[in-house]
């Protein structure tokens, strides 16, 4: 038997796919940012009431799986953390600390998908994502190698 949520007149299993991107692609999450991104991704979606099921942090991206009660709207929480995250990173690491509304940091928009009996499958595929990345780069460095002869 599946495990509900509870809310006070409502069971509930909500669970989202989310990917979303630094502004411009960067590749701007590692070191420390990465290390204070969870803690901060973790801590904002309590604040919502939601939870943060699964979640990796790639260099240019990032894919969580999040539980939202029913009573928000999946791009509410979203831009929650997305907004007090941005400026998290400006005051705590790049040492802003006046009217900065962290605008700089995350691109607008995210991908979303809804979660529904295959859960365990999407949880799996966020964990390998960075597995399959490294290993697609791999095979475009063998191709780049082979270059053209330029024969007629």
């Amino acid at each position: 038997m599946k495990n509900y949520q509870s809310l006070h007149h409502t069971k509930w299993d909500c669970k989202y796919h989310v990917v979303f991107i630094p502004k411009r692609r960067k590749e701007k999450i590692f070191g420390v940012l990465r290390k204070h991104l969870g803690d901060i991704f973790h801590e904002l979606a309590k604040q919502k009431e939601s939870r943060i099921e699964e979640g990796h942090l790639h260099l240019d991206h990032v894919h969580i799986c999040i539980s939202i009660p029913p009573k928000y709207a999946v791009s509410n929480v979203i831009g929650y953390i997305k907004g007090k995250s941005a400026i998290s990173i400006a005051r705590n690491l790049m040492g802003r600390r006046r009217n900065f509304s962290g605008e700089n940091f995350w691109a607008r928009g995210y991908f979303v998908s809804t979660i529904g009996l295959d859960e365990e499958e999407v949880k799996k595929y966020i964990r390998e994502q960075e597995k399959e990345d490294e290993r697609l780069d791999q095979l475009k460095l063998g191709f780049e190698d082979e270059s053209p002869s330029g024969d007629s």
